[in-house]
């Protein structure tokens, strides 16, 4: 053998342990890159029913919110006819009222004045 061929076996054996070497972290990104697809399963399994699950959710919330329309339309219709009652209650009964408390008022103060003296001295 020569010293060529030494050289070449040297040089063999050097980038023989260096895609060894290179090999070890290569090997170790793969098991990461198998857990990053694992661990990535598991949470697109677990999105897909918690998806479910907020869709459910969202539905039945609609449904209480159309409920609670209608209670409101509700309130808002008997609001109106109470105030449409008073109004009619007021109409009725205000102008009648009105109209005796003046007359009341004239009466009393047509007495009243009938009650007063003209013009005389008080004697001690």
């Amino acid at each position: 053998m020569t010293g060529g061929d030494i050289a070449g076996l040297i040089a063999a054996g050097v980038f023989a342990l260096l895609v060894l070497l290179l090999a070890v972290p290569i090997l170790k990104l793969g098991g990461v890159f198998d857990e990053v697809r694992s661990t990535i399963r598991s949470l697109s399994d677990g999105a897909t029913p918690l998806m479910d699950e907020v869709t459910a959710t969202v539905s039945t919330t609609n449904q209480q919110l159309k409920k609670v329309d209608g209670i409101a339309a509700n309130v808002s219709d008997a609001s109106a006819n109470l105030s449409a009652l008073s109004s009619l209650v007021a109409a009725t009964v205000g102008s009648p009222l009105i109209k005796v408390a003046a007359f009341s008022y004239g009466v009393r103060s047509a007495f009243s004045a009938r009650k007063k003296p003209s013009s005389g001295r008080r004697s001690r």
